[in-house]
Formats: C-alpha cells, sequence, structure tokens
C-alpha cells in the first residue's frame, strides 16, 4: 500500500471517529437531567425563630442558607422543565430554574408535589393573583392531594382563576411527557390532608428515585436497597442524623428514618451501588447541612453523597 493511500485512510477513519464521539456528546448534553434547587427540611435553614448556635451562621451569612427540598427536571429536545415541589422558598428556587433554563428556551410544563405538608405546597400561592398571576400551569399530584387543593382556600382560588390545572395521579401510573416518565408511589408519612408519595423518574438513560419524606423504612413493604440497586439515582429523606438531636423531644415520635438507620439498612450494598445515594431534606439540626462536620466526612467515606444546590443528575 502507498503512503500516501494509507495516510488518506487514517485521516477518513479519524474523522468518522470524532463525528461519532461528537454525536454522541450532542445527545448527551441534550439528556434530560435532574438539578437540585433546594435540600433542608421543610422549614429551610436556618428555621424561623432558631437562633441557637447551629442555626446563627444562616443568619449571620446569606451563603450558608439552604431553601426547602426542591428538584428541577430540565428537559432540552423540548424545550420543557418542571419542578418537584412547591416551596416557600418558590422565588429564589424558580430563579435558579430560570439561570438554568431560561424562559426564552424553556416552558414550564408542570409542578409534582408529593404531600400537603408546608414545604412541600406552600408555594404553590406564589403562582397567585397576588403575585406572578401564572395561567393555567399544571400541577401533579394524588386524588385526596388534588382535592385538598380544589377544596380549600386559599388553594382553591388558585384553581377558579386557572392560575393552575390540576393534574391528577394515582398509584404506581406513569405520566410520560417528552421522553421523560414519572411514576408517584405510595409511601407511609402524616398523611393528615393528603397521601404522601416519591416519585421514580424515568429518562431515555438513566432513572431516579425522590423520597423526601417516609416514615421508617420498615414500615414500608418495599426492600430500600433492592429499589437502589434497580435505579441510578436514589434522593432519600434525611431529616434527621441521629437519634437525640432534638434536645427535650421524644424523637421516636418523629418517625422520619434517620441517616445512621439508613446506612445500617444499607450496609450491604456495594460502594457502587451507595453511590447512587444522595441524602436530602435535611432539618435544621441535622450536622449534614455544614460540609467540614465530622457526621458529614462518616456519610461519604462511607460511599454515600449529601445532595447540594446545584447538582445535576442525567438521565
Amino acid at each position: 500500500m502507498k503512503p500516501t493511500l494509507l495516510k488518506f485512510e487514517l485521516i477518513v477513519l479519524f474523522l468518522i471517529f470524532t463525528s461519532f464521539i461528537s454525536l454522541i456528546s450532542a445527545k448527551e448534553n441534550n439528556s434530560p437531567y435532574l438539578y437540585v434547587l433546594g435540600v433542608a427540611q421543610d422549614a429551610g435553614y436556618p428555621q424561623a425563630g432558631c437562633y441557637q448556635k447551629h442555626c446563627l451562621p444562616g443568619w449571620e451569612d446569606t451563603r450558608l442558607r439552604r431553601g426547602a427540598v426542591s428538584l428541577g427536571l430540565i428537559a432540552p429536545n423540548s424545550g420543557n422543565k418542571y419542578m418537584f415541589e412547591a416551596t416557600p422558598n418558590f422565588p429564589e428556587q424558580l430563579y435558579q430554574l430560570e439561570k438554568e433554563a431560561p424562559s426564552s428556551r424553556f416552558q414550564l410544563t408542570g409542578i409534582f408535589l408529593t404531600h400537603a405538608h408546608i414545604g412541600h405546597y406552600a408555594g404553590l400561592m406564589f403562582l397567585g393573583h397576588e403575585a406572578m398571576g401564572a395561567s393555567k400551569v399544571p400541577v401533579y399530584a394524588m386524588p385526596r392531594m388534588t382535592t385538598f387543593l380544589k377544596d380549600n382556600g386559599p388553594w382553591e382560588q388558585l384553581v377558579n382563576y386557572k392560575n393552575i390545572v390540576l393534574m391528577e395521579l394515582n398509584h404506581n401510573q406513569p405520566t410520560r411527557m417528552d421522553e421523560i416518565k414519572v411514576t408517584p408511589f405510595l409511601v407511609p408519612h402524616r398523611d393528615e390532608y393528603s397521601e404522601t408519595v416519591g416519585y421514580k423518574i424515568e429518562g431515555p438513560n438513566k432513572s431516579a428515585i425522590f423520597i423526601p419524606d417516609i416514615n421508617k423504612w420498615t414500615e414500608w413493604k418495599t426492600d430500600i436497597a433492592a429499589l437502589i440497586k434497580s435505579v441510578d439515582y436514589a434522593l432519600l429523606d434525611a431529616a434527621f442524623y441521629a437519634d437525640g438531636e432534638l434536645p427535650g423531644r421524644d424523637m421516636s415520635k418523629i418517625p422520619h428514618p434517620f441517616v445512621v438507620e439508613t446506612m445500617a439498612a444499607l450496609q450491604g450494598l456495594s460502594m457502587r451501588e451507595r453511590d447512587k445515594v444522595w441524602f436530602i431534606h435535611m432539618n435544621h439540626t441535622n450536622p449534614l447541612l455544614r460540609t467540614n462536620s465530622s457526621e458529614s466526612q462518616r456519610v461519604e467515606s462511607q460511599g454515600y453523597n449529601i445532595a447540594k444546590e446545584g447538582i445535576k443528575l442525567k438521565l
């Protein structure tokens, strides 16, 4: 073979290879992804009325403040964006979502709610007549949650003014949007006004579960370790790190799974499987909110992740 011919064939092979890599890269860049907007328990960090040692840094340095748990879901191919939870920090979180996925390219196409505790739905008020005056924003919720919003003020005003349109969900029945599938599943929790659900969120390549609120894992018929093995990401309730975190209160009456209990339940997982776990929904007392705490270092040394605003998880 002549040297010039060999050189030509190598150039052609190189061009084919680089084109293939570019196609893969373009596809990855257009993949839907989750975008963490908030990581704290319903009342955020620091919490109202808390002026103790663990809260004061947050009052004195605004950079340390954390909003209530919320996720963005961004779908570049369709130009749609969604939110999971409408928290009391909705204005700031909507702004963060706007910076990540500006309205010039992305439309807010829906809000998914897990249940009727203040940190998960109170932000709907900002869609109303006195604030944004939004028009027909789809709000996805379970049957009891839907009824609660329709039949109680001030939420019913959002429905009557058509600021929101309620989209009823059902247990284990998926909703398909763009190239994404979102499936709610019931979990045990305090259900004074509504059911409580987690979500399985499936993209074209990867899947996630989002369970910001749940009672002890032993109260749920699902094996959490097996469920984690079946997905790529697991954003799990981490309200409290361990017993004794609330001095003077009987924490057995607050049935969230402690982080140490979750790690014990998952101790049989490999380090690769543990890396799927992202602890989220942390109470203002939870030392995981401090990145330099010994508790944070312990969690990460065992292979788990601690959710922070701005993290992106490709689907």
